[in-house]
């Protein structure tokens, strides 16, 4: 395919993109199709700490160098597979972003969905995770050398950010599957998940991981005592802490049953089931409340309940929720069917929609 055909076809795409994102954007910034190997502001981070290892450890830098160099020829091995922005004739027939769309929202068969999504999205998670990686070691060898803790912190975030769009790659999945929600919503998340999958940046995540990651920290320092199951004086403290998006969250959707027990799960670290067998067991020997170190030992079974803050907790504990949500929307068992990151970016994305329709109605 000559590069004008290409460039004539991702315009189109653009197109059709246009309601979900800034495109003129898109196009100046990600042109090329390929995934983004470093953002600028990444850039900019790892030059400074280039500045500190040259003075404290200037073989480090090289090493650096080298696994940079690898993420960008795996990058580049990457985009030599089919865009997802474009048309492409396939042995399985014609393949363009909206048919790629319509079929992971008819996809009903239950269990991993691996074999078939593209193969772009699975090599570009691997990308992901080694990018994750290699900003939490920077992170480390910034603390090592005692540069600003500023800088420390920020690149830490960095692979943060990038946990949260692994993350998303499941909700959006998780929502695209759910025939409940309307169609309209369900190819907004399609249109975002080939983005994620075309560039490994995701422009939605970015609005809800710093909202997620406050609720996170607080949780833990909030310390919510186990035998109350609910926390609300805690989740209040949470709120007050947080964005307006959350505070609207929190009173337009915690009466939702199915919201209020994935809220649990997150702010309390055990499942569904493990919260009901020990509110009955508080209940019957009387005891009001219980610290996160006594959880095991209540339940008999060995649980995570105070994960720390490193973002590997956080996604170990995520995909617990979420395989425990597929399992019992699956057997039709009571309990969450969503986590909470799944409500939260349904919501998020209504109320996106209210504010465009108000805008509309107004003009």
């Amino acid at each position: 395919m000559m590069k004008t055909e290409i460039d004539a076809e991702q315009k189109v795409s653009f197109n059709k993109l246009a309601p979900f994102y800034d495109t003129d954007n898109i196009t100046r910034s990600k042109g090329d199709g390929c995934i983004v190997i470093l953002t600028p502001k990444q850039k900019k981070l790892i030059d400074e700490l280039f500045v500190y290892l040259q003075e404290e450890d200037v073989e480090r830098v090289a090493i650096i160098k080298d696994r940079l160099s690898d993420l960008k020829n795996l990058a580049s091995a990457i985009a030599i597979f089919p865009s997802l922005l474009e048309q492409h004739d396939l042995p399985g027939g014609m393949r363009t972003p909206e048919s790629l769309i319509d079929s992971l929202i008819e996809h009903r068969d239950a269990g991993d969905t691996t074999l078939q999504l593209p193969s772009k999205a699975s090599l570009g998670k691997g990308f992901l995770v080694a990018k994750m990686h290699t900003f939490s070691s920077l992170s480390k060898q910034s603390r090592r050398i005692k540069t600003p803790v500023a800088l420390s912190d920020a690149l830490e975030l960095e692979a943060i950010m990038m946990m949260f769009s692994l993350l998303a790659e499941d909700v959006y999945l998780n929502l695209i599957s759910d025939a409940t929600l309307p169609n309209r919503f369900r190819r907004q998340w399609g249109y975002s998940l080939l983005m994620l999958w075309q560039y490994r940046t995701d422009e939605r995540i970015e609005v809800v991981a710093p909202i997620l990651r406050t609720v996170w920290s607080a949780r833990r320092k909030l310390a919510p005592a186990f035998g109350t199951m609910m926390g609300t004086s805690e989740l209040l403290l949470i709120s007050m802490q947080l964005d307006e998006q959350w505070l609207q969250f929190i009173k337009q959707k915690l009466g939702d049953e199915g919201v209020s027990q994935a809220m649990e799960e997150f702010l309390f670290g055990i499942s569904y089931e493990q919260i009901k067998k020990l509110r009955a067991i508080l209940k019957t020997k009387g005891i009001a409340a219980i610290g996160r170190d006594e959880v095991s030992q209540f339940i008999g079974e060995h649980v995570k309940a105070d994960a720390g803050l490193d973002y590997r907790d956080f996604y170990s504990l995520y995909t617990v929720r979420r395989d425990d949500a597929r399992a019992r929307a699956r057997m039709k068992l009571p309990g969450p069917h969503k986590t909470l990151e799944d409500y939260f970016i349904q919501f998020v994305t209504e109320q996106k929609e209210e504010e465009k329709e108000y805008v509309t109605s107004t003009k």
